[in-house]
Formats: structure tokens, sequence, C-alpha cells
């Protein structure tokens, strides 16, 4: 147990600092100009993508009628996931509901512990071809996610539980930085 918690803890210091940088000022933008963020992955990351998501929308102490971040998990909506999966193929599950839903200026945060998920890296190309930017996390040695997503943290660590632990760290470093951010612009935080 201790050897595990030390390479998780030296898998988080590897995680790189100017990519989880761009990654906090893309979803500040995109909080500043209302656009949305979509959250996308399977198993572990899809209750990464989903626990980012309440914490962006949940999470801000922030006065009535004070603009609040715009987010939705893709892998949340298990009657339309189940229907695409079902009549598309499951590579689908994610890019056609951003077909229906995105617009160009949104962001995309793809989350696939190897990079390497069909329906998470067909979701990047679609956002991509909407006009939308993309965030990536992943692992080990970051698959084609790392490749394809505009900004990629990778958690270069040796098994799944491993990454998964990596990016749920790296996704409370993101939401507490931009909480403090939007608490400040809305006058709540001093």
């Amino acid at each position: 147990m201790e050897r595990y918690l030390r390479e998780v803890a030296e898998s988080l210091s590897k995680v790189s600092a100017s990519e989880l940088e761009a990654a906090a000022e893309r979803l500040w933008r995109a909080y500043r100009e209302g656009a949305q963020v979509f959250a996308c992955g399977n198993g572990g990351s899809a209750a990464a993508a989903s626990h980012i998501v309440v914490d962006l929308t949940k999470g801000m102490d922030l006065p009535a009628g004070a603009p609040r971040f715009r987010a939705l998990s893709l892998a949340d909506n298990v009657p339309a996931l189940t229907a695409y999966a079902n009549d598309m193929g499951y590579e689908n599950v994610f890019s056609e509901p951003l077909r229906s839903l995105a617009r160009p200026g949104d962001v995309l945060l793809a989350v696939s512990g190897s990079g390497r998920s069909p329906n998470v890296l067909k979701a990047v190309e679609t956002a991509r071809g909407l006009g939308l930017s993309t965030i990536g996390l992943t692992g080990g040695d970051g698959g084609r996610l790392k490749e394809m997503a505009d900004i990629c943290l990778v958690a270069p660590a040796r098994s799944m539980q491993q990454i998964e632990d990596v990016h749920l760290a790296v996704l409370h470093a993101l939401y507490l930085h931009l909480k403090q951010r939007v608490e400040e612009a809305a006058g709540t935080r001093t």
C-alpha cells in the first residue's frame, strides 16, 4: 500500500505544469465567454467526467444572478447513451450528442486512462470538427489522445487505478483554481 501511494505521488509530480496551466486558462475562458464544457469517459473515467461537472456546476459560492459554469457530462444520460450504442455503435455514444449540443468555442474534456478508447477519440475528432477546444486526460504513454487533444494532461502511472487517482487529483486542482477565480470575479471571495 505504501508503494502504491508513493507511486501515485510520483506520477502526480510528473504531470506537466504547463499543460495544467493551459487547461485552467482554457476552462477560465470558457467560463468568461459562457461556453459549454462537455466531459466524457468510460468506467472510472466516466465517473471522473461526471465528478468535475458536479464540482464546476454546483461547487461554486456565487450570488443569485452571477454567471455560472455551463458543464455537462456526456456519460450521464443513460437512455441517450444506450440508444446511440444500440443504433449507431458504442464508438458514437459521445460524438453524436456533441453534434446536437456543441457550438464553436465550447470545450470537450475527454478522459481516457489508456488514451485509446474509440468513443472518446471519436468525440475529440468530432469536437475539433465542430470548432471546440479539446482537453485530454490520459495515462501511461498517452495513447492517441495525447496527439489529438489541444491540451493533454498525462498521468505517467503504472496501473489504471493510479492513473485514475492522478486524474481525480488533477481535476480537483483545476476545480479549486477555477473556483477561486470565479468567486473572486463575482466578489464572493476576499
